[in-house]
C-alpha cells in the first residue's frame, strides 16, 4: 500500500488541521527561514498523521496497557485480601 493510500492513524477537526497548518508555517518560517505555503504545510501534516503520528499512537497504547495492568493487579491484591477462609 503506497504512502497515500495509507488510512490515517488519526484525524482531525478542520480548525485542528487548519492550526497545525499554521504551526508548521511559522515553524519553518522561525526556525529555518522557509516561507511554506499551506499547500506544503499540509503535505508535512499529512506525512507526520500517516507515517509518524501511529508511533507515537502505539506509545500512548503500550503506556496506557502498562497502566491498566498495574490497576487489574491492585484490584486482584484488594479481592484476595477480602476473600474468607
Amino acid at each position: 500500500m503506497s504512502r497515500k493510500n495509507k488510512p490515517p492513524i488519526l484525524t482531525l477537526t478542520p480548525e485542528q488541521e487548519s492550526e497545525a497548518n499554521h504551526k508548521i508555517q511559522r515553524l519553518m518560517a522561525d526556525r529555518f527561514d522557509l516561507d511554506l505555503g499551506s499547500f506544503e504545510a499540509a503535505e508535512i501534516l499529512e506525512l507526520f498523521t500517516r507515517e509518524i503520528a501511529p508511533h507515537y499512537y502505539n506509545r500512548a497504547i503500550f503506556d496506557v496497557q502498562a497502566q491498566l495492568k498495574e490497576r487489574f493487579e491492585s484490584i486482584e491484591v484488594d479481592l484476595w485480601a477480602l476473600e474468607k477462609n
